[in-house]
């Protein structure tokens, strides 16, 4: 009975013939000075939608007028292959270089032997700046680095339901923490700034590479040597960067630091682009906030290393404040006769002795 119906139905439909009467009427010819769309314009506006066009939108986001941009495929293949590629790459060559350097060199020793006596090279305050810094630091690689390889190294052995819970709680501890870490560079830098500007003792110790390579050869050094120096400022200015991307990352489309940064650049001669839409500055943000953060946990990685097992007596500086006072003759003894003569250390132990700075 259904399908008679249906059969009829469509009999009824098949034979709908227009009335005999009926007009077909013509579509109004375009009022005069009113451009008309052909197939010119179609190309054209489909050209502005793929090279990313803005137009208006009804709805709040204000970056739904973008409908297209082609630009963000490019960025999605750096994202997902040349950046996580050439990021391992870096951080597979600081570990190879440290293990190569360890097997040559060893462990740096104190070669007069631990004198018995202590010195104060770091105060609680100082120490606090560090370790909030440095352990924030920590947690945010740890986490970023989640954010680039976990789904290739860690998914598959977690599987997606544990790799989600982990991801989530990374994700946040990476948005949180950062203001841990921001407060503990500021406070480094108030403390340590006047201890890190360049000076002629420098060109030395940099010529002599530490004493590093080459035993019986510890060029003098005052509270911070060149190394140390050069390690400062690449972690203040990539901290002060990393701070302000992460930033603009926290609070999306709200900083145009890139278009800023850009206009910049191109006054002392650089060509970059200044037109940013609010998605390409959250592109370069995100791209750059991964470069400097992955060099910037390869420089961290030999800090690491040479405050651990790289230089015996090194850790002391950053655990308990105190270091061996043949260690800080032997690699800060500009320092230990300027804090001597001060009279604002004093090596504690009985069997402690003052030998003349280098």
């Amino acid at each position: 009975m259904f399908v008679a119906f249906t059969n009829s139905a469509g009999a009824q439909n098949a034979n709908v013939r227009p009335p005999s009467n009926a007009v077909t009427q013509a579509v109004p010819a375009a009022p005069s000075g009113v451009e008309t769309w052909n197939d010119d314009h179609r190309v054209k506006i489909w050209e502005k939608l793929r090279h990313g066009y803005s137009g208006k939108a009804s709805i709040p986001d204000p970056n739904a007028g973008v409908l297209v941009q082609a630009e963000g495929e490019d960025w999605r293949e750096l994202r997902r292959n040349a950046l996580p590629r050439y990021g391992g790459y870096a951080l597979a060559t600081m570990i190879l270089l440290l293990a190569i350097f360890y097997l040559v060199r060893g462990r740096v020793r104190i070669e007069r032997g631990p004198a018995g006596a202590t010195v104060t090279r770091f105060s609680g305050v100082e120490r606090m700046a560090h370790w909030l810094m440095a352990v924030s630091f920590v947690i945010q690689g740890i986490t970023g680095l989640n954010a680039l390889y976990g789904r290739d190294v860690l998914l598959p052995i977690l599987g997606k339901p544990a790799f989600a819970s982990f991801a989530m709680l990374a994700k946040s501890l990476h948005a949180y923490v950062a203001f841990a870490f921001m407060a503990g560079l500021l406070l480094s830098f108030i403390l340590w700034v006047r201890h890190n500007f360049p000076s002629k003792e420098d060109v030395v110790w940099l010529l002599k590479a530490g004493g590093l390579f080459s035993k019986h050869s510890h060029p003098p050094a005052r509270k911070f040597n060149a190394g140390q120096k050069i390690l400062f400022w690449l972690v203040v200015i990539g901290g002060i960067s990393l701070s302000a991307s992460g930033l603009s990352l926290l609070l999306p489309f709200e900083m145009s630091l890139f278009s800023k940064t850009f206009a910049v650049l191109n006054m002392v001669g650089f060509n970059l682009p200044t037109q940013l839409t609010a998605v390409q500055e959250m592109q370069y943000a995100v791209t750059w906030h991964s470069v400097v953060a992955l060099g910037l946990f390869c420089v961290i990685l030999a800090h690491i290393y040479i405050g651990t097992i790289g230089m015996e007596g090194a850790f002391d500086a950053m655990g308990s404040g105190e270091v061996d006072l043949n260690w800080a003759e032997e690699h800060h003894s500009l320092w230990v006769a300027e804090e001597l003569q001060k009279e604002r250390i004093a090596p504690r132990g009985s069997d402690a002795r003052i030998q003349p700075a280098e």
